[in-house]
């Protein structure tokens, strides 16, 4: 069993369940790019159900906001855990994030 879900709810929507970590990011990342490959207008990703994140976790959303850039679509992150927030937050990356 994946450590990781990225389920789609609804066009659009997704939400993100488990660990983002060194070991998960990259097959995430991964199949996030099929995912997101014919995505138009915006994308909503819930992180809510997001258990536990180190700095890859970070990395991964920065990631997305290069695909979105890429694939021309705007991309927008709900219920940034608090662990992610305070790493974006050290990292002064915080204001570049989309998210609320």
């Amino acid at each position: 069993m994946p450590a990781f879900t990225l389920e789609q709810r609804s066009p659009g929507q997704f939400l993100l369940t488990g660990e983002l970590n060194m070991y998960t990011v990259p097959e995430l990342l991964s199949t996030s790019q099929e995912m997101f490959a014919g995505t138009q207008g915006k994308v909503n990703v819930d992180l809510a159900a997001v258990s536990r994140s180190d700095s890859a976790g970070l990395a991964l959303l920065i990631a997305w906001m290069r695909l979105a850039q890429a694939y021309n679509f705007e991309i927008h992150f709900e219920n940034l855990p608090e662990q992610m927030r305070q790493i974006a937050r050290v990292s002064e990356l915080e204001p570049l994030l989309p998210i609320s």
